[in-house]
């Protein structure tokens, strides 16, 4: 097996993708983009996977599964849906044996965006519910990656629309306390989240996404949570033969991992860490240019820097101000970590070598380096969504 990094938002062209379908029977289309951003287009992605659909035409390959969002023919309030139904409509338009599935929330032992946000809220002490959630009929990831294995048969039926959902409605609420049970938990206490409130929140995930995260808290989800997610299993059951699993029954025939309880503890943390290290540099750089000027000339002064002081005190303050805002930023957050590790190290060493009484000084400036050390291995560790 060859695995091949693509950019799909950048391949709009058919020539970009005709050198990787040689010797292809098949293709399994599972690209999409819940929200705009600096980092991330629907429109552009709705391009890419046209042109793959227009390529497979050019290759003479017939077979082609496209994973699409359920609900997109019947609602388009964001542009994630349009996206989806503008590819949906494109494929429809190709000479291929194509096949299109639409499910709803998909829920399997790897959490990524929606599935990840349950069960990170499953882990909270106290549920905060928040308004307007429509219904779910969560179909489990097996019974999806079932679907596409019939699908991709040369004989199997072909030209299809297909929703992929689970056997039952659940509420929001419900499915929050079925994955707590799963994970384990006694039951939380709940809240009703004020609107205004919500909205805040949605609005805090649109504006990290601006920094080049993907919280799964945005606009976007605000709008597709409002909406539900369900539909109508008969025609797909009825060719496939599948029986979806009902969310209850498949979360007890496979217990929770120690693993995935510490990943839902964690979820909600994980932000704080990276706030908690940003404002941090950020801010230990500020008062080193504001009122910690003076007491850090004089520490530099005592250290043997002479005229040197002042101006190490602002190279220093500059180069904290530069980590904390490149750790907030997702794309150089890796490189700013390993980078205040290195800081930190230079610091203590300093510190131990030109100033060794602060380590025994009663508000211990160099031993508070240890557990903002540890803090940024622990956000390093974490890093990765996927």
């Amino acid at each position: 097996m060859t695995a091949v990094t693509l950019d799909v938002a950048r391949a709009s062209d058919p020539a970009d993708w005709l050198p990787y379908l040689g010797g292809i029977d098949a293709v399994v289309n599972c690209a999409g983009v819940l929200q705009d951003s600096p980092r991330d287009s629907t429109a552009g992605v709705q391009e890419g996977v046209t042109a793959l659909f227009r390529a497979c035409e050019q290759a003479g390959l017939r077979r082609l599964v496209h994973v699409s969002a359920l609900g997109v023919d019947r609602h388009s309030s964001t542009a994630f849906a349009r996206s989806k139904l503008a590819a949906d409509e494109a494929l429809m338009a190709c000479d291929l044996d194509w096949v299109i599935l639409r499910p709803s929330v998909v829920i399997g032992r790897a959490a990524y965006g929606g599935s990840a946000l349950i069960r990170g809220l499953a882990a909270m002490p106290i549920l905060a519910l928040v308004p307007d959630t429509g219904e779910l009929q969560i179909v489990h990831l097996d019974d999806l990656v079932e679907s596409v294995v019939f699908f991709l048969a040369p004989d199997a039926p072909a030209r299809r629309v297909l929703e992929i959902v689970g056997p039952r409605r659940w509420s929001f609420e419900a499915v929050i306390g079925l994955f707590r049970k799963w994970l384990r938990l006694a039951p939380a206490r709940h809240f009703p989240l004020p609107r205004w409130a919500s909205m805040a929140l949605f609005r805090l995930g649109d504006a990290l996404s601006l920094l080049g995260w993907r919280p799964p808290v945005r606009s976007t989800a605000r709008l597709e949570i409002a909406q539900g997610s369900v539909g109508d299993l008969s025609e797909w059951t009825r060719l496939t033969g599948i029986k979806p699993r009902e969310l209850a029954t498949a979360l007890i025939a496979e217990p929770a991992s120690v693993q995935e309880r510490w990943f839902a503890r964690l979820y909600f943390l994980k932000p704080v860490v990276f706030a908690t290290l940003s404002l941090f540099w950020i801010v230990t750089g500020l008062i080193a240019l504001g009122g910690g000027y003076q007491s850090g000339k004089e520490l530099l002064r005592e250290a043997g820097l002479g005229e040197l002081a002042g101006p190490g005190i602002i190279a220093g303050a500059i180069l904290d101000i530069a980590i904390g805002g490149a750790i907030a930023v997702r794309a150089v957050a890796a490189a700013a970590l390993y980078a205040a590790l290195g800081v930190s190290v230079f610091y203590a060493l300093a510190a131990t070598i030109l100033l060794p009484r602060l380590w025994h000084d009663p508000l211990g400036p160099t031993l508070k380096v240890i557990p903002i050390f540890v803090l940024t291995l622990v956000a390093l560790a974490i890093l990765d969504d996927r």
